[in-house]
């Protein structure tokens, strides 16, 4: 079984353990998003204005490079990929974190690699509500998220669900978690995994290159 799955959703909804999960059970490569090795990362929770320029770039770069070594693997055809992040991520958080002089010199950049990014068969969007994306972040206690604002949660979540409601590169399965606990109750778990293999066995052929992005590029650098 080939192809090119991605799992996407707010900080704390579960991605990289669905990501685990799932390429165990597809017997899939997994990729998961560089996040702790960001240098800038614990002092941007401190002091967003000062770090957001400096740990989106970081974050873009690190992506795209990560990015270019998946494609690799994907040109090789041996195994179906799940990975744990959406390349375009980055402009969702950018757009938050960044003034807009500095949101002007980042889409510059983004925009200038983004052609380059393969697209997913399939993007998988997991939703929550708020207070369950708090408890959960809360749970599993990283030191840099211990300072987690909710109000910074929910403005995540409205850009994440305005972005997927005119996402058009990939097929896109939604997901809400809110009640869902695929850790706990194997019975949550088994529920998602049919959802998405059937979605699986929907599509065919080989991911797309982002010619969509290239198309939209135009159309967004003119509100920059």
């Amino acid at each position: 079984m080939s192809g090119y799955i991605v799992i996407e959703g707010v900080i704390g909804v579960g991605k990289t353990t669905l990501t685990k999960f799932l390429s165990k059970d597809f017997n899939a490569q997994q990729y998961y998003e560089i996040v702790e090795d960001n240098p800038f990362l614990s002092h941007f929770y401190l002091d967003k204005q000062k770090f957001a320029f400096d740990t989106e770039i970081f974050f873009l770069l690190a992506r795209f490079r990560q990015q270019r070594e998946l494609e690799y693997s994907l040109q090789k055809k041996e195994k179906m990929l799940v990975c744990d992040y959406l390349f375009d991520k980055n402009k969702i958080f950018a757009q938050i974190n960044l003034s807009a002089e500095d949101f002007r010199i980042f889409s510059l950049v983004f925009y200038g690699i983004h052609s380059k990014i393969i697209s997913p068969n399939l993007v998988i969007y997991l939703r929550s509500d708020v207070s369950t994306l708090m408890k959960r972040i809360q749970d599993r206690d990283r030191p840099f998220e211990r300072n987690m604002d909710e109000k910074y949660i929910a403005t995540l979540c409205r850009q994440y669900d305005a972005f997927f409601e005119t996402y058009k590169a990939s097929d896109i399965l939604v997901i809400d978690t809110t009640n869902l606990d695929f850790v706990a109750r194997p019975q949550d778990y088994q529920a998602i995994k049919e959802q998405i293999t059937k979605k699986i066995n929907i599509y065919k052929g080989e991911p797309s290159s982002s010619a969509k992005a290239t198309e939209d590029r135009q159309d967004d650098m003119m509100r920059i």
